[in-house]
């Protein structure tokens, strides 16, 4: 089937509509062999809350972009090769729901469908791409990601001392290898991590000090819970870690 539909006139017709819609900024997005499987508004959770975002699945990449009109304008394009993802299931709990986790070595997030069958739906269609692409190039999955970043607003206290409070002055920042809320004392430390940055990255004291020593799995995040918590909004919510999607995430 997409294999009918790679050359059609109505897949690179959908695909320029796309390509249209995220005007100048955005990368091309039609090459030979490409196909929109689908496309859809899906809620990911940023650091801040969680926020509307559009996405579309193509056979070998995923897209996604804030929406600013929907349907006819999207910007700050992210583009996601699915030989490099993987996708896990989160439980549904308060009013986050429907929800799964998707993880690259270069950055992992939260994002929640509107129903059960819209998350079966785009897992089973994730997963499938996914399958194909390895199949197709001979490539084993990968098992390295990044870890998902806890909201700010999970943590009121520092994730690594559980003493400091954080206030408009004592910032919120996140370790870039176990995706924690720490204060500034607990993460001054830099650590090269290639998969994310080409430059040394904010890592929380306890992380450095197992890399440090090549303990890498050590450093993944134990709080499996973090990324299905009802968000609570505190009045002191600041940090100065922006997220790639704007610089309110």
């Amino acid at each position: 089937m997409v294999d009918r539909l790679a050359n059609s006139e109505a897949n690179t017709r959908r695909i320029n509509i796309v390509e249209h819609c995220f005007g100048a900024a955005g990368q091309p997005l039609t090459i030979p062999g490409r196909v929109l499987i689908g496309e859809g508004v899906l809620t990911k959770l940023c650091r801040k809350k969680p926020k509307a975002r559009q996405f579309f699945l193509f056979n070998d990449i995923l897209v996604y972009g804030n929406i600013v009109i929907q349907k006819k304008k999207y910007n700050k394009q992210h583009i996601i090769p699915l030989e490099n993802v993987t996708i896990d299931s989160i439980k549904d709990e308060g009013d986050l729901r429907n929800g799964w986790l998707i993880k690259t070595p270069t950055k992992s997030f939260a994002v929640y469908a509107a129903t059960a069958t819209e998350k079966s739906e785009w897992m089973n269609h994730i997963n499938k791409c996914v399958t194909d692409l390895l199949s197709k190039s001979g490539k084993t999955p990968s098992n390295e990601h990044a870890a998902v970043w806890v909201p700010d607003s999970e943590a009121t206290v520092c994730m690594r001392c559980q003493k400091a409070k954080f206030t408009p002055v004592n910032r919120r920042h996140h370790c870039r290898k176990c995706g924690f809320v720490v204060c500034g004392p607990c993460s001054e430390k830099r650590f090269l991590l290639p998969s994310q940055s080409s430059k040394p990255v904010r890592i929380c004291d306890f992380c450095y000090d197992l890399l440090s020593t090549g303990d890498m799995a050590a450093c993944q995040p134990t709080r499996s819970d973090s990324y299905s918590q009802p968000l609570k909004s505190p009045l002191n919510d600041v940090s100065d870690d922006d997220d790639d999607d704007d610089s309110s995430d």
